[in-house]
């Protein structure tokens, strides 16, 4: 992934991304008049969740660009009490801003989805579309809440000492995590299992230490930093939105019912944002992973159906993504249980 020094609220700040264009796998610009698609991923896992969408044929006609928020991947940049979605956003748009990036698709997971839906209220004219999988409700609930603390709590014991983590106590967190990503779908694939190895790398890089604080900031912290708003408020601000928007829910996800999901429609649509609800039939929160076929067909109709750009080339016989050495897949990248 390539470095960026960005201006942000905390100060200079240094932010992993990555560019893949129909014709280079990891670019360092994109190409200008072609959409660009931009990634935010959910908490515990970076940017290498997206590694599908990367290898996707159909999907690399167009500028893919994932960045590591903070506390994630190779990002290094600090993480505060007051992390949440609203932090992320401004992130965000300063990555567009250092990358020319005048407006772009947004698809976020889980609370990258919060903080795509942050970028279209703060910054409508920024946002061609949103994407949102499995998007929290507009507030957390309790008992979702108590679950991460715990998962959190695993992860301050284990990473104390930065130099001895102990790593039976990780797994145990790793545990709890995967529980909310996948509830109870076998983790049998390559990918699910590279994933594993490559967050649990990046849990021991950016949770231990000095940092040992910085896991319960943004898998705790940074829900109950979300703006509280009232439906009435939640229906002002979606009314900001000027994008088409699509949710997307899995039938299987333990972590929010479909009701929260019919809620969040039921307010975007109030408010007069145009917007969709699919059902994933069995996929689980992170359904992206274990349903890649569907949500790729879904992203692919969705993105072409709102870019104007004439010229949008073919999509290329092959391609390879940026995360595969990092997640060890050299080409094995398809994994989908559909």
């Amino acid at each position: 992934m390539l470095r960026i020094s960005l201006e942000t609220a905390t100060g200079s700040e240094n932010f992993a991304y990555t560019i893949a264009t129909p014709t280079e796998t990891s670019a360092t610009e994109i190409v200008q008049g072609l959409p660009t698609v931009l990634l935010l991923h959910p908490v515990y896992i970076g940017s290498a969740i997206f590694h599908p969408i990367y290898a996707d044929t159909r999907l690399r006609r167009f500028n893919l660009v994932a960045m590591d928020l903070r506390g994630h991947g190779w990002t290094t940049a600090k993480v505060e009490d007051t992390y949440g979605s609203e932090v992320a956003a401004r992130d965000i748009l300063k990555l567009m801003e250092a990358l020319q990036i005048s407006a772009c698709h947004l698809v976020g997971l889980s609370m990258g989805a919060s903080a795509a839906l942050e970028m279209a209220i703060a910054v409508p004219e920024k946002v061609l579309s949103l994407f949102l999988i499995s998007l929290p409700p507009l507030n957390e609930p309790v008992e979702c809440i108590e679950g991460r603390q715990e998962i959190a709590n695993y992860v301050k014991q284990a990473g104390q000492d930065a130099n001895n983590v102990d790593h039976a106590i990780m797994s145990d967190a790793l545990t709890g995590g995967l529980q909310f990503a996948y509830s109870n779908h076998k983790l049998d694939t390559a990918l699910m299992k590279a994933l594993c190895v490559v967050g649990l790398a990046a849990a021991e890089r950016n949770w231990t230490g000095e940092n040992v604080e910085a896991m319960h900031t943004i898998s705790v912290k940074c829900y109950l930093n979300q703006p509280q708003r009232t439906s009435y408020e939640s229906l002002s601000a979606f009314a900001r939105i000027r994008c088409p928007t699509t949710l997307v829910y899995g039938s299987e996800d333990i972590v929010y019912p479909l009701s929260f999901a019919e809620d969040l429609l039921s307010l975007l649509r109030t408010a007069n944002v145009d917007a969709t609800l699919h059902t994933l039939e069995g996929a689980p929160h992170f359904a992206n992973i274990t349903h890649q076929n569907e949500t790729h067909t879904l992203l692919y109709d969705f993105i072409l159906a709102n870019s104007s750009a004439a010229d949008i080339p073919p999509a290329p016989a092959s391609v390879q993504s940026p995360f595969e050495v990092e997640l060890g897949l050299c080409d094995d990248t398809a994994d989908d249980s559909d």
